[in-house]
């Protein structure tokens, strides 16, 4: 019988997002600083030759640098997501799902304060990229770019694995059918059930008579005296 979930396990799954939410948005914002402070605006800075490049662009787009011009659209639309998660996830007991959440709110905090703080103004501000691996995608991202990716792909995983958001685990239908329905040979009635000692002793053998036959009376001949 499954677990009823409880209120200490909805806890720590909100204490989980939030760490991990605000850690990601912290470690966001911290590179973007370093960036702004440190890199030249538009130079690529090879740093493991071409496997890793720091290249500081400002992207009024969405993140890896897509649909560009579109800034105040990926704002609202960004807001709305974070609103969302924080409405869903007292509903969250899982730690897994708590994970997912955390990563993707903090990934959307951190773009989405560079979309309302930095310029050229308030909602249409452009975000931070500086990360460049031209062998994996052409385009530049961020810290936050990586981690709504990361969430994405544990989102996935979790799905398929059937892991619900209060940590309960759907199980297959049919599996469930399979385990319940019973083996052939569960019972004595089946065809392959083994033959037991008194089904073979009542056999008769070959040579003998059967006694309930009539005419099992051995047929006797008299000789003349």
């Amino acid at each position: 019988m499954p677990k009823t979930p409880t209120g200490s396990s909805s806890v720590r799954a909100l204490v989980v997002l939030a760490v991990l939410a605000g850690t990601t948005l912290a470690l966001d914002q911290f590179t973007k600083f370093l960036v702004v402070t440190n890199l030249p605006l538009g130079e690529p800075v090879p740093v493991l030759g071409d496997f890793l490049i720091l290249h500081f662009v400002k992207n009024p787009g969405a993140a890896f640098s897509l649909a560009s011009g579109s800034t105040w659209i990926f704002s609202i639309l960004a807001t709305a997501v974070t609103v969302a998660i924080i409405v869903f996830a007292r509903k969250i007991r899982s730690i897994g799902w708590a994970v997912v959440f955390g990563l993707l709110l903090g990934g959307v905090l951190g773009n989405l304060t560079d979309r309302y703080f930095r310029e050229p103004s308030f909602g249409l501000g452009h975000v931070i990229d500086f990360i460049s691996t031209p062998w994996m995608m052409p385009a530049i991202y961020n810290v936050a770019d990586i981690c709504i990716v990361s969430s994405m792909g544990l989102f996935i995983i979790l799905t398929l694995r059937g892991v619900n958001l209060d940590g309960t685990r759907t199980v297959s239908t049919k599996k469930s059918e399979a385990d319940a329905t019973p083996s052939p040979s569960s019972d004595g009635s089946g065809s392959d059930a083994p033959a037991t000692e008194s089904d073979v002793s009542s056999v008769p053998g070959p040579g003998t008579t059967d006694p309930a036959s009539p005419d099992s009376t051995p047929d006797v001949k008299r000789l003349p005296a």
